[in-house]
């Protein structure tokens, strides 16, 4: 239920996240690798930070979610509602989805970083097989490693992994897309759903997601015979 979703209320300071990640990687932040042979390896700053759209570019409906990838509410609205949501509105054309980074622990914002690291066509295939694996790779005595072993999977080789993770500029993107988001739409808990510029309160089932969805298309048809 909604009362027992992740507050995040003075979770994440930022120095405190600084030091954390720091602890995840290997030991330092940097703007780019130590290892000469993979400062080729990852894309451009702004194409890593930028949003990943999935569904129809055009479609007049936006859902945006701000989630954490080791939140369980995340990983229960991804393998559940999501999913309906991808079936009936996003392949249909009739809404365009949008993920965003809301990391609430130093793991979460190591996934966030790798899965923006890979070829924005593996990006929500990506998160696809975080956010079912949760259980698996967040509670391994070493979650990184097991990230690193999801990003082979997903073609992203240890040296582009290693790279990216500790590339400051790629975390002081994904802080900022949090930072971004928790200002200009209150953020209290994650997952959290906006629908066309609107937070959507409460615990989002399948049903409630219907019924607002299936509004949203009938005053747009409206709008457009008037």
């Amino acid at each position: 239920m909604f009362e027992h979703m992740v507050k995040l209320r003075n979770i994440i300071r930022l120095p405190i996240v600084v030091l954390l990640f720091n602890l995840i990687v290997t030991g330092t932040l940097s703007a780019t690798s130590k290892n000469k042979n993979t400062k080729s390896v990852l894309f451009p700053i702004e194409y890593i930070i930028a949003d990943r759209i999935l569904g129809n570019d055009s479609a007049k409906i936006t859902i945006i979610e701000y989630a954490s990838m080791t939140c369980p509410h995340c990983a229960e609205f991804h393998t559940g509602t999501f999913q309906i949501l991808k079936k009936e509105y996003i392949k249909t054309g009739k809404v365009k989805f949008i993920y965003r980074d809301y990391p609430l622990d130093r793991l979460a914002l190591a996934a966030a970083m790798m899965a923006r690291c890979a070829p924005k066509e593996r990006y929500y295939p990506i998160l696809d097989i975080i956010f079912r694996t949760q259980e698996n790779w967040a509670k391994q005595a070493d979650p990184a490693e097991a990230l690193a072993q999801i990003g082979l999977l997903s073609g992203i080789s240890k040296n582009t992994y290693n790279a990216c993770v500790a590339n400051k500029k790629i975390y002081e993107g994904v802080m900022k897309i949090r930072s971004d988001g928790g200002e200009k739409y209150n953020i209290q808990s994650t997952p959290t759903i906006i629908i066309n510029g609107k937070p959507i309160k409460g615990h989002l089932t399948a049903e409630k997601l219907r019924l607002i969805l299936n509004s949203e298309l009938t005053n747009l048809k409206i709008k457009k015979r008037q």
